[in-house]
């Protein structure tokens, strides 16, 4: 009598029974042998290497415009930008800890640094 009660209640009684059981669907993310948690940390890392990916293809792109005879025009703004553009790249890999991933950003030296200021 009781199960028919309990269906009886519908998505009501359903919410409220699994509490403490651990088997309802809020609360219960993570705690599942990590499957889940880790299944989100990679899906989460994977978007994490794909937008660094693009970062890293706009950065190509900047670097070979600069390098055009028909960009010269612009060359300040293009030299501007990609500087910008390197140091949201170097942020992003500290900030997401991806020093493991094999391409590293464009390595910068004490003559880079300085050169911002202009």
């Amino acid at each position: 009598m009781r199960m028919g009660h309990r269906e009886e209640g519908g998505g009501r009684g359903h919410r409220g029974e699994s509490h403490g059981h651990g088997h309802g669907h809020r609360g219960s993310r993570g705690f599942q042998g990590g499957h889940e948690a880790r299944g989100a940390q990679t899906f989460r890392r994977g978007r994490v290497l794909m937008f660094l990916e693009q970062l890293r293809v706009k950065r190509a792109t900047l670097a070979r415009q600069l390098a055009q005879p028909e960009f010269e025009a612009i060359r300040p703004v293009l030299s501007g930008e990609l500087k910008a553009l390197d140091q949201v790249i170097e942020e992003y890999v500290h900030l997401f800890d991806l020093q493991e991933v094999g391409e590293e950003p464009a390595p910068r030296g004490p003559a880079d640094e300085g050169e911002g200021n202009n």
